[in-house]
């Protein structure tokens, strides 16, 4: 192969993982990201420069050649001087969707992982179980699997496995789950997030479509009738006690860092299931990565010994630590199904829960707007107490009609405790202020990698 590869963005969650798997087929990378530009994550791109690839600033500087390809994320906007460089030197642009898709529908068998929420966390199961199974699979992944996280790998959100087999999240938000010709298609779930229901039924229609096998949520509206709408064969189903899906969960109980649960595969005896991973999500997650595997072939048994080992994915509940009787956790929560997840997960256990929560962005406010108060203001508890900064905002032309104090004052309204402040730091003082033993400080965002240096300070301060 051995073509130059430039990543714009080189790293973020979604471009570090790609970058590592194209640099390991033999191929040449460099990249810029803003956030190298800012002095910001600087071990991540200390870690880059170490397994060669070579950093340029984000002013066009690093394109120069048109034997270059240039790959960018999903908007490919002319205001972002390296897609202008590219235009001028005649390189080739490709957005990072484009790029993942071609490697994935390339490989003989692949699994493609996609829903609303839950994806990172199949995705990290089935990478565990394939590869404790020998199967040597290629992962690409949104988040960092602890499984394959180690001194040299701080940042495994990618595995390099073999070229037969491909695992990846597909994303339905920017549509570029149409691009993708699975094997095996897992839907969790599907719920308004950045689509309209009519244009995601779409999407997720396509998707299992095109698949061998389809494995899907019967828990879930939207994926229980995607089910109905397939030949029996084609699909394998899951559900939390429903008898009538393939493989469901039953007797679920909650451990203070994971979950028990009875296993029934259909037509088989019941197992005993341990996950070292909190919350009734989690185990739907692991039902959903046991039904992709098992249609591959993996024994049932098999993958329930690895389940048992797998350590979870970073930023998804995952404690920082304690402080004088205060316990930071930090979590990618940010749409109102994974808040819903997250408080369920730790109101299994008594505490008040202090919550940041840093929205991503003016636009979901908006489009959720009720669905975030609604959320909030019927499973926090009445001591509890939800901090909002305003939104992440880089610029532009967003519209920024709702902010965070329209979802605090609805939150109020609903006779529970919260408070939008101007920024995060000021956030941070006010935890800092009121916390107290037997508390927990729950760091809820997406998008951005500065939220874990956040909550590790804060825990600093307690």
């Amino acid at each position: 192969m051995n073509k130059d590869y430039f990543f714009c963005g080189v790293g973020g969650s979604g471009m570090l993982p790609l970058a590592m798997i194209v640099q390991a087929q033999g191929n040449r990378i460099s990249g810029s990201d803003r956030a190298l530009d800012q002095g910001r994550t600087p071990d991540k791109f200390d870690w880059l420069r170490a397994h060669g690839v070579a950093l340029h600033p984000q002013d066009g500087s690093g394109v120069t050649s048109p034997d270059q390809i240039v790959v960018a994320t999903g908007a490919v906007e002319d205001t972002v001087p390296d897609i202008g460089a590219a235009k001028r030197v005649g390189a080739t642009i490709k957005t990072r969707p484009q790029l993942l898709s071609e490697l994935f529908n390339a490989a003989p068998t692949s699994i493609g992982v996609a829903g609303t929420s839950g994806k990172s966390t199949i995705t990290g199961m089935i990478a565990w179980i394939l590869d404790q199974a020998g199967r040597r699979p290629t992962v690409v992944n949104g988040a960092v699997m602890k499984n394959f996280a180690d001194a040299d790998h701080p940042f495994a959100s990618a595995l390099v496995g073999g070229p037969d087999l491909f695992v990846a999240e597909v994303d339905e938000s920017d549509g570029s789950i149409a691009r993708y010709d699975a094997t095996v298609a897992v839907v969790s779930n599907i719920s308004l997030d950045h689509k309209s229901m009519e244009e995601l039924r779409d999407l997720f229609g396509g998707f299992v479509g095109r698949a061998t096998t389809a494995v899907l949520n019967l828990d879930n509206p939207e994926t229980a009738a995607l089910a109905q709408t397939l030949p029996s064969g084609k699909t394998i189903t899951f559900a939390l006690g429903e008898e009538e899906a393939d493989l469901s969960g039953h007797d679920l109980k909650p451990l203070p860092t994971g979950m028990t649960f009875e296993l029934r595969v259909r037509g088989e005896a019941p197992r005993p299931v341990v996950l070292n991973v909190p919350g009734a999500h989690n185990v739907a997650n692991a039902l959903a990565a046991l039904g992709a595997v098992k249609a591959l072939g993996v024994s049932v048994d098999d993958a329930v010994a690895a389940l048992e080992t797998f350590a979870g994915i970073r930023r998804r509940l995952e404690v920082v630590g304690t402080q004088n009787g205060v316990t930071v956790i930090d979590d990618f929560a940010h749409n109102p199904d994974k808040i819903a997840a997250t408080l369920k997960t730790l109101h299994a256990f008594d505490g008040r829960l202090l919550i940041l929560f840093q929205p991503h962005g003016f636009g979901p406010l908006k489009l959720m707007k009720r669905e975030f108060i609604e959320g909030f203001a019927g499973l926090m508890r009445e001591h509890d107490v939800l901090l909002m900064p305003e939104p992440v905002y880089y610029g532009g032309t967003t519209d920024r009609s709702v902010g965070s104090e329209d979802i605090a004052a609805g939150v109020r309204a609903e006779g529970r405790q919260a408070e939008a402040l101007a920024t995060r730091a000021d956030c941070g003082d006010r935890i800092v202020e009121i916390a107290k033993p037997g508390d927990r400080v729950v760091v809820m965002g997406a998008r951005d990698d500065s939220l874990s240096s956040f909550a590790a300070e804060l825990l600093a301060r307690l």
